[in-house]
């Protein structure tokens, strides 16, 4: 009965004339958590420059089965200055399941942050409302090949038409 509802409902959204897999339709999304702070929730003091500045234990399920290796993005959209990157990790194998808090991955490589070097650069708005740090994890379909210290923006560049799937996980800190 479940199965024969979900097609009719794909019917409905998409059309009769749409082809689309009932898989496709009811495969597991890739997904991002931490142990640290809940989707939407606050991001303890201890991962932000009013503490340790420690980086998050992150976990991710939910991998799609052609995955080759797996890219992390930090940024904070609500800076006076603009969307800056607080994390670059790349290079993480396909079979990385997590990367532990205050760590990188063996094997994966950090690009700089927002301020130039790289690593994790901990959460510190100025004062006002919280701030969102956006985790965005990548499943990539084929291995990105890039020296230690990208950017952002050119791992953004060389992970084009190789996305398998992402995750978010957004975690807020204000003062």
């Amino acid at each position: 009965m479940r199965r024969r509802v979900l097609l009719t409902t794909i019917v409905v959204l998409f059309g009769a004339g749409t082809t689309l897999s009932v898989e496709a339709a009811t495969k597991p999304k890739l997904v991002l958590t931490s142990t640290a702070f809940d989707d939407g929730g606050t991001i303890p003091i201890v991962y932000t420059c009013n503490g340790a500045g420690k980086s998050p234990q992150l976990a991710w399920k939910n991998v799609p089965p052609r995955t080759k290796q797996f890219a992390l993005i930090v940024q904070d959209p609500d800076t006076p200055i603009g969307t800056f990157v607080h994390w670059v990790v790349a290079g993480m194998t396909a079979k990385t399941r997590a990367i532990p808090e205050d760590s990188e991955p063996p094997g994966a490589f950090g690009g700089l942050n927002g301020a130039g070097r790289p690593g994790w650069i901990p959460s510190c708005p100025p004062a006002g409302p919280p701030h969102h740090y956006i985790f965005t994890l990548y499943a990539l379909d084929k291995k990105v090949s890039l020296p230690p210290g990208v950017t952002a923006d050119t791992l953004r560049n060389a992970m084009k038409g190789k996305i398998l799937a992402t995750a978010k996980l957004t975690g807020l800190y204000g003062t």
